[in-house]
């Protein structure tokens, strides 16, 4: 799952939870749930993972418009049929003007009208591109970027709105590294192959955009190395991604004037007016880039900085335009991800749809797909793994007593967010036009923009979400204090009303006892209950803290995937974290129902052996070579594999589930198995 880190413009501030009585029985299976793709040639003990899934691996077929298939992300696929259906259907409707339906349908039918789209070219950001060609100076320049980030065109400020980390009740105006057009900045510096063949794609692809405005082929190309090596530049100063987990580093709170005189070049008063904020402070996540664009700024040429903004303006709009601007950014992002084929338009639509009108499109999917038996047994669910996880801290053999009763204050203080906002968002100044699918895109970037840049200064909306409900993922919010299941995951694998409890704890449960672990991980063991950036470890208790979360760092960096690309530990610490204590938490509170207690098999497998096979499960993903290349050196997540076998291999009571023995290549000698929670 993922989870929004501290630099995210949408935390939000957490309110208490009342302690609830938890049913502790298992709820009556209604429809038995068999258990498919064993592959019993495979021995548990040795690779888990492919125990699970080898039969289901060996057979599965990643169609050649995704990167990979099965659960987590790539249950997106399927979901986006269902919206599909929805779209297709209101989008061929009489609905009244304004409604959610007239504005999803028409939304979706005027991305549809690929004639009128391809009839245009690029005639829509021929007024963008004859502005940058008319600026005369870094004044008027920072003018642009400031109002073309309105419109979703972002360059070389990188602004948001997000809780203040030392006062989360409140909004300040945050401003992150940015400016660059591959994956992170380590592209720019290695010299591997793969990386090499990225580069040179990423390359020819501004190139090709530059053509298609009816530049010719040399000056294209030199306009494309004028933006790659502006970026390159950028990226120099650029923290990596390891370095942005640093949550106190990232926070800088600065006042105004001060950085009107540490960086005149900018003329922040000018900026922050442009982009219509009004604060006398803000917070700058990464000083040194702001530093080296202020630098910038004085030391290119006008001239190139006028290419450079054509490059981002058409990379940021290219999937808007006509059919070879659409095949110029997948010809790129194919070598990135592997892909075979492009997505089809219809699929590529309702993306556009969930990521403009989210929760309007969501409103029509939660009525039809989401029943309120699932709501009601999720939260008995969450319940239960707070139960777990408190019984959990006060077993802990490294921790005192003061920081115990702190721990358990932060995790009765979390936020519950279940399906789908209480409250949905307004869209009704969103201009949506059935034949205008480029400006519908920047009315609904424009809204969104609205939407944040009102909050600056204001209370942090805890009712707020952060992701469209039909989406698979959950997440959690350190500065809010709380976790949030959207409607999209709470089905099969993760979750079925259908199922027994093995399979739901082991399904769901990982995940909410994942999330629960967010606030207690590298990053989140740094906020209190409140959401604030402030320490409430003893100095001991923390340095062994750090000392287990070294352990899971060291043992991850032994971990590869692609024969020899190695787990980034450091990268992944606190996905890792949460991993083993997932397990762990949903262990425990499974042990607290009806079957968890039992020994009874059901289709040959005990309960917790079913349990142990339901985790396996909701990491069964496939992915191409060169999605899974990129993955690994910008994911904060390890890959599928190691989401399983590296928790299970640290945790005893699968080894009793399965006879797992000395020998076996999972096997670690109890005394090195990672206890973090």
């Amino acid at each position: 799952m993922h989870r929004y880190l501290y630099y995210s413009a949408t935390l939000l501030l957490a309110v208490a939870c009342q302690r609830a009585a938890v049913p502790t029985t298992s709820i009556p299976t209604k429809q038995r749930v068999v258990i498919t793709g064993i592959d019993p040639t495979k021995k548990p003990g040795d690779d888990f993972f492919r125990y699970a899934n080898g039969i289901w691996n060996d057979t599965a077929r990643i169609p050649e418009s995704q990167a990979g298939v099965g659960a987590y992300s790539f249950m997106n696929y399927p979901q986006r049929i269902r919206l599909q259906a929805i779209l297709d259907s209101v989008s061929t409707g009489q609905f009244p003007a304004g409604s959610i339906e007239q504005k999803v349908g028409d939304f979706y039918a005027s991305g549809m009208d690929t004639l009128a789209i391809n009839k245009r070219g690029y005639e829509p950001i021929k007024p963008l591109l004859a502005r940058i060609d008319a600026l005369a100076d870094v004044s008027s320049l920072l003018t642009l970027v400031a109002e073309e980030q309105k419109a979703g065109n972002r360059s070389i400020i990188g602004f948001y709105v997000g809780p203040d980390n030392k006062r989360s009740s409140i909004n300040i105006a945050q401003f992150s590294q940015t400016g660059i057009g591959l994956p992170e900045r380590d592209y720019y510096f290695k010299t591997d192959s793969s990386t090499g063949s990225v580069q040179r794609a990423y390359r020819t692809y501004l190139t090709r955009l530059f053509v298609l405005t009816g530049t010719d082929a040399a000056t294209a190309a030199k306009n494309a190395a004028v933006v790659y090596d502006i970026e390159k530049q950028l990226a120099t100063a650029h923290r990596t991604n390891i370095e942005r987990r640093d949550v106190k580093a990232n926070y800088n709170k600065l006042a105004v004037a001060d950085l009107t005189q540490k960086q005149p070049g900018l003329n922040w008063p000018a900026l922050l007016a442009t982009l219509g904020v009004r604060a006398d402070s803000v917070n700058v996540g990464q000083p040194a880039y702001y530093d080296k664009l202020n630098t910038l700024l004085t030391t290119v040429p006008i001239d190139d900085w006028k290419v450079y903004l054509k490059g981002r303006a058409l990379t940021n709009y290219s999937t808007f335009l006509s059919q070879p601007f659409v095949d110029a950014s997948f010809a790129y992002s194919k070598i990135l991800t592997g892909q075979a084929v492009k997505k089809t338009r219809a699929e590529e639509m309702t993306q556009a749809v969930d990521g403009s009108l989210g929760e309007a499109l969501a409103q029509l999917y939660v009525k039809k797909y989401f029943p309120e038996e699932a709501k009601k047994r999720i939260t008995a669910l969450v319940g239960n793994l707070k139960k777990a996880f408190e019984a959990r801290i006060n077993k802990l053999d490294w921790m005192s007593d003061s920081t115990k009763s702190r721990a358990k204050e932060k995790l009765y203080a979390f936020t519950e967010k279940i399906g789908y906002p209480d409250k949905w968002r307004d869209y009704s100044k969103v201009d949506v036009k059935r034949d205008a699918y480029f400006e519908n895109r920047l009315s609904a970037n424009k809204n969104d923009y609205l939407y944040s840049v009102a909050k600056v200064g204001q209370r942090v909306d805890r009712t707020e979400w952060h992701t469209t409900p039909p989406t698979v993922t959950a997440y959690n919010n350190p500065p809010l204090n709380e976790i949030v299941f959207p409607a999209g995951i709470l089905q099969p694998p993760y979750f079925d009303v259908n199922a027994d409890d093995a399979l739901n704890y082991g399904g769901v449960g990982m995940v909410i006892g994942h999330e629960i672990t967010h606030s207690f991980d590298d990053q989140g063991a740094q906020f209190d209950k409140n959401g604030n950036v402030t320490n409430w470890w003893t100095k001991a208790d923390y340095a062994k803290f750090k000392a287990r979360t070294q352990q899971v760092i060291d043992q991850y960096n032994q971990f590869t995937v692609l024969d020899s690309v190695h787990v980034k530990g450091a990268l992944t610490v606190g996905e890792n974290t949460a991993d083993i204590a997932g397990v762990a938490i949903a262990y425990d509170a499974f042990k607290l129902t009806e079957q968890g207690r039992s020994t009874a098999k059901l289709d040959g497998f005990t309960p917790d052996q079913r349990f142990f096979i339901s985790i396996a499960r909701i990491w069964r993903v496939k992915t191409r070579d060169a999605y899974m290349g990129m993955y690994v050196n910008t994911n904060p997540h390890s890959p599928a594999k190691w989401r399983v076998n590296g928790p299970l291999m640290n945790f005893t009571p699968f080894y009793n589930a399965f006879n797992v023995k000395p020998g076996d290549k999972m096997y670690k000698a109890e005394k090195d198995r990672i206890t973090v929670w």
